[in-house]
């Protein structure tokens, strides 16, 4: 008798259950869809435009791309964007971003209150995705509540693949302490730049795994470490190469067992060859490198990941300076990274590297835009969305957001911008987003309509 009753209570469960879900689903909204008509898309990879195209996103999707009109149901849930002739294409991509380093000077970056740096980096965060550009690899800071709070909705921003804190050793590129802050006590107290998240020191190989592991566990995409000396530091001096080869073997262990890779800071040949030798996947900069080293890079097939840094960037630094002293050092060998690149046939990515300076992060899009210096529009646009995409699928499966990037493809994710004009013809369009990006889409939300 019991069993029996056991039974009937247990169909009824099931039966209400079953009721529940139906009733659940019916309430479920309509997957939105947006159509645009009559574009002409640059796909991420072409030297020319498509023509007139119809191309219907689906969720976060592109679901169809067509010469021919698309049916939809053209109810609340469908957005209808009449392109008029006008230019479609991929997110930019930067490839060499630090989201909580733009707006800051050094002093309050890492003395400041972190509640008001974070606030004004997602101050910043919203402009960048203003500018157009969807995506960011931000290779150094403590980016990982940004990008929570942007992935969830609480603030408008691209995407992040983050890297969490650089990885430097005592006296190298990203120690900002000062030298009333030595000698360092091993097992002692972390400084302020790394109690921020900022930097994290690391002498000796098993250090090094520590630190890489523990911005693994905190969600980084790929780990950055500091090669050699840098320009921004005030007591890394440009020639010096930094890590040994042990302790760059051991971060590049630890991040090849989590499935993913390490990009290197490097300046010189040295710093270059040596991160090269025991494995590094990207070495961002390269600007002192010679030919031999130029030739090394395209035969491993390593990611080269460089920036047509600004002439303001450079005459920021006081005059006088360490910094300024150490800039006027590198930048005369920003053209010629750029040659030697075209001569090996470097695969390469592009960045902007914006420092301590909200008014050159406005110019991003200008900043892209002067690689035209060496490459047609297309080659500097491919580079900035299908190239960096590529660079960004490398994370593997510590790819936060799984799904093709910097592409406008069947499959692909929406990450689109709609363009008052051919870019292709007239580069210049992207360094004045305001009045010519008319669409703004990122993940398939119109976050701009200018239309």
């Amino acid at each position: 008798m019991l069993s029996r009753t056991f039974y009937a209570l247990f169909l009824a469960g099931l039966v209400h259950t079953a009721a529940f879900a139906q009733q659940h689903a019916a309430a479920e909204p309509p997957v939105p869809l947006t159509l645009f008509e009559n574009v002409r898309i640059f796909d991420g990879k072409s030297d020319t435009l498509s023509a007139t195209m119809n191309v219907l996103v689906r969720g976060n999707v592109i679901d169809k791309i067509s010469a021919e009109p698309i049916a939809v149901d053209r109810s609340a849930s469908t957005t209808i964007i009449a392109g008029g002739g006008r230019t479609l294409m991929p997110g930019l991509i930067d490839a060499h971003w630090h989201a909580m380093l733009i707006r800051p000077d050094p002093a309050q970056a890492i003395t400041g209150d972190v509640g008001y740096n974070a606030l004004v980096a997602g101050a910043e965060a919203n402009d960048t995705l203003m500018r157009g550009f969807t995506t960011v690899r931000d290779v150094g800071g403590a980016v990982f509540g940004l990008k929570r709070a942007i992935d969830e909705g609480v603030v408008n921003g691209p995407r992040i693949f983050p890297s969490g804190a650089v990885i430097t050793v005592t006296s190298g590129h990203g120690d900002f302490r000062q030298l009333s802050d030595l000698p360092r006590t091993v097992g002692g107290p972390l400084s302020r730049m790394e109690q921020i998240g900022g930097s994290m020191l690391a002498d000796g190989p098993d250090e090094v795994r520590l630190r890489v592991r523990e911005q693994l566990m905190q969600g980084a995409s790929q780990i950055k470490l500091t090669a050699g000396g840098g320009v921004s530091s005030p007591f890394s001096p440009i020639d010096v190469s930094t890590f040994t080869e042990a302790e760059l073997r051991a971060a590049v262990e630890a991040a090849e067992n989590w499935g993913t890779y390490v990009t290197a800071h490097a300046f010189t040949p040295a710093a270059i060859q040596r991160a090269i030798a025991v494995g590094v996947t990207c070495i961002e900069h390269g600007f002192l490198m010679d030919e031999a080293t130029a030739k090394l890079i395209a035969e491993k097939g390593i990611w080269l990941s460089l920036q047509p840094l600004p002439e303001e960037l450079r005459q920021g630094f006081p005059v006088g300076s360490i910094q300024r002293i150490k800039a006027d050092q590198v930048w005369p060998g920003i053209s010629s990274a750029y040659e030697l690149v075209k001569k090996h046939k470097i695969k390469t990515a592009w960045g902007t590297d914006v420092l301590f300076s909200r008014a050159l992060a406005k110019r991003q899009g200008a900043i892209l835009a002067s690689l035209v210096r060496w490459y047609t529009p297309a080659e500097a646009l491919a580079m900035a969305t299908g190239t960096n995409a590529e660079l960004l699928a490398m994370s593997g499966k510590r790819n936060p957001y799984p799904g093709k990037l910097g592409v406008v493809e069947q499959g692909a994710l929406a990450d689109l911008l709609l363009v008052d004009g051919n870019p292709l013809e007239t580069i210049d369009l992207i360094a004045d987003p305001d009045r010519n990006f008319v669409v703004i889409m990122k993940d398939g939300r119109i976050y701009k309509n200018g239309l």
